[in-house]
């Protein structure tokens, strides 16, 4: 994490911005694009949102109680597979919103999509980019991740995951596939 500032802020403001009910509702992040957030083409620097994904879906954690119980636990947040399509440039100054929600889950990973969305000027509700996040809450004494409804259990959420959607279902098939080549590249140089 080197945006340090930003999360102190994401931190300090959580409580101001209310509880999330997961799954349903969805963690709003606004931000500006500063100088140090750019690259040689005086835009966002890719690398910038994946750094800022994380503050969106900490916002999550800790808006929805589950950061408790992770810091409690001595669990740790792990990200397994993104994807981010970049549809619109964000330029120095930009004001922006990062929205953040669960889309879907399995027995121990969930699936977020995290949009970008420019705020204010003549672009004002287009989309900058849109990812998709799968991850899960690792716990290293257990050495394996948190079963997804123990987790729900923890905030007092009984659902049902919602059924992957198509996009959904392509990402995981993606991820998988990419796994499995490296499987097996890693086999043959045994």
């Amino acid at each position: 994490m080197n945006l340090w500032f930003r999360l102190i802020w994401v931190l300090l403001t959580a409580r101001g911005r209310g509880r999330l009910v997961l799954p349903g509702e969805t963690s709003l992040l606004s931000f500006r694009v500063w100088p140090r957030d750019l690259d040689p083409s005086i835009h966002m620097n890719n690398g910038r949102y994946l750094t800022l994904m994380d503050l969106g879906r900490l916002d999550v954690l800790v808006r929805s109680g589950l950061w408790r119980e992770v810091l409690h636990h001595g669990w740790t947040p792990i990200a397994s597979a993104i994807t981010v399509r970049f549809q619109r440039e964000l330029r120095p100054f930009q004001r922006f919103r990062l929205e953040t929600r669960v889309l879907c889950w399995d027995a121990a990973l969930v699936v977020m999509e995290q949009t970008f969305v420019i705020q204010g000027g003549p672009r004002d509700g287009q989309t900058a980019a849109r990812g998709l996040f799968k991850g899960g809450i690792y716990s290293r004494k257990e050495k394996k991740f948190v079963e997804i409804a123990r987790l729900m259990g923890l905030i007092g959420v009984s659902e049902i995951s919602p059924p992957a959607t198509p996009e959904v279902e392509a990402f995981l098939h993606a991820e998988d596939q990419l796994k499995q080549t490296g499987r097996a590249s890693s086999q043959i140089g045994t």
